[in-house]
């Protein structure tokens, strides 16, 4: 469980497309095995610490000749940003993925101390 103390809470969320590969033969679309896609996605500010991410197909565009075999996860979740992970496998073909994002987490007040 993530627990925030009295700092106030930033909330960040987008929507970023993972691939296109349909039209120019890309190994989502015409490969088969094991295939990953990694994309490094930037907060719009830093938080304070690595914040609660939650990631979710918003589009796909697969064929239907096959199972559809998929996973999507992230990765890396810093203060920053984190890397949104797309899976899939055997003769799965996916023309096109898009992820929206939200991000949850405590983020710095003007009255926070530095202290060295």
């Amino acid at each position: 469980m993530k627990k925030f103390l009295t700092h106030p809470i930033g909330i960040d969320q987008g929507e970023v497309v993972l691939f296109s590969e349909f039209g120019n033969g890309g190994e989502m679309w015409t490969g088969e095995g094991p295939r990953e896609r990694r994309t490094e996605i930037q907060f719009a500010e830093r938080f304070r610490s690595p914040p609660v991410v939650q990631l979710g197909i918003s589009l796909w565009d697969v064929d239907n000749s096959s199972a559809l075999r998929a996973e999507v996860t992230t990765s890396d979740i810093t203060c920053g940003g984190f890397v949104a992970v797309f899976r899939t496998w055997s003769d799965t073909r996916i023309a096109r993925i898009r992820v929206a994002w939200i991000a949850m987490g405590e983020v710095a007040h003007a009255d926070d101390w530095q202290i060295s």
